[in-house]
């Protein structure tokens, strides 16, 4: 899964030369958090989100009157404010590194460009919404967490203990546990019932450390 299956083409943009109020109306009418900043041919120049153009306001315990304010602040143009080293990635970047920039870098978004020109921006929204999906949370369906040995075939072994009862698997994932020696994994299949789902999984992990219709 890639980033262009995803993202959001065509996002909102604002010009370098777009006042910090302007941008912030912009932002509060589209529900967007961020704004691309790009020049007359579609280059990405900048990036600026609501918490940057709300820095850039005054402080509330300013002596400046509101009038002051509003003259100074509609001076202050997106240039002066932007991110303008901005980390990106392409359609092509898979989902999960695009994830992993994100987390790494604490940022909520990437626009995503091709030659220098934006054709659209993945966000945290968007890859939420991929992990739902792939969870199977809106899937009704047996929810199993279980431990098995950090070696070859396990999760082979869990989905063929499924299979074999009848079980449909919605959606599975393994993630480290606690004990380098083990890993966690997460199973939901439909098809098949709580009991019958415990029984299965049983003789083929360490142990069962939850289970749940959902």
């Amino acid at each position: 899964m890639f980033v262009k299956e995803r993202m959001t083409k065509q996002p909102i943009v604002a010009a370098p030369d777009m006042s910090v109020p302007d941008a912030l109306n912009q932002m509060r009418q589209q529900r967007i958090r961020r704004l691309p900043v790009v020049d007359k041919g579609g280059r990405l120049v900048g990036i600026v989100s609501d918490r940057d153009l709300l820095h850039a306001s005054p402080s509330p315990a300013t002596s400046l009157s509101v009038w002051e304010i509003t003259y100074l602040l509609g001076k202050v143009r997106l240039k002066d404010v932007m991110t303008s080293k901005v980390i990106t990635v392409t359609g092509d970047t898979p989902l999960e590194d695009a994830a992993r920039i994100m987390a790494d870098n604490k940022i909520g978004g990437l626009p995503v460009v091709d030659d220098g020109a934006l054709v659209g921006i993945i966000t945290e929204t968007d890859l939420f919404k991929v992990f739902v999906e792939l969870l199977g949370a809106r899937d009704k369906g047996v929810r199993v967490t279980l431990s098995v040995p950090n070696t070859p075939g396990q999760l082979a072994g869990v989905t063929r203990s499924i299979a074999d009862r009848g079980g449909n698997i919605l959606a599975i994932a393994e993630l480290a546990a606690t004990d380098q020696a083990n890993r966690q994994v997460m199973v939901k299949a439909s098809g098949i019932s709580r009991d019958e789902m415990v029984a299965a999984l049983t003789p083929a992990v360490i142990a069962i450390q939850d289970v749940r219709e959902s």
